[in-house]
């Protein structure tokens, strides 16, 4: 009988070896959709110029995407370090969902932006599944939280809006 464990993150039963098989498989598929994205845009191949010119890019954006996608895509793999490979999910996420978002935008159909909207999904199942042994460990949280402490930083964050607002540069930079 296989031992079910609560996945916080999915709010489903899963069992501990269908958890792993399932986190082992997403992974790898993410990672090795972030080693080809990185290989495709350092070698600024024909299909990636044509997709970003479409979407209105400049080309140098793949040089910068592709020299984060494969640091991503080692440390998803790798153990040990969870607060690192948060941040390589969160790269991975907005990378997928902002090529989702950058072909709505532009009019494209699903039959464009749906294989990158199925990189969103496996990545937050990657995610998701991942073991305890491989997670940042929980922060602790207070149980009482003063209005003061949610007041303070909305205003702070009100005020920085309005000045950002008064100090909006006039005209083109000169270069």
């Amino acid at each position: 009988m296989p031992i079910v464990a609560a996945n916080d993150n999915l709010g489903l039963a899963v069992s501990s070896r269908g958890r792993i098989v399932g986190y082992w498989i997403f992974t790898l598929i993410v990672a090795w959709e972030m080693v080809a994205g990185s290989l495709w845009d350092l070698l600024r191949i024909e299909y990636v110029r044509v997709v970003l010119t479409h979407l209105g890019y400049p080309l140098y954006l793949l040089l910068i995407l592709g020299v984060w996608k494969l640091p991503c895509a080692v440390v998803l793999l790798l153990p040990r370090i969870p607060r690192l490979k948060e941040w390589a999910y969160a790269g991975a996420f907005f990378n997928y969902s902002g090529a989702v978002a950058s072909h709505v935008l532009v009019g494209d159909g699903p039959g464009v932006w749906g294989f990158p909207l199925g990189l969103v999904v496996l990545t937050l199942a990657s995610w998701g599944l991942l073991p305890a042994e491989r997670r940042v460990a929980p922060a602790i949280t207070r149980v009482e939280t003063r209005p003061v402490e949610w007041v303070v930083p909305i205003v702070v964050a009100i005020v920085l809006l309005v000045a950002s607002l008064l100090t909006l540069p006039k005209g083109a930079p000169t270069f």
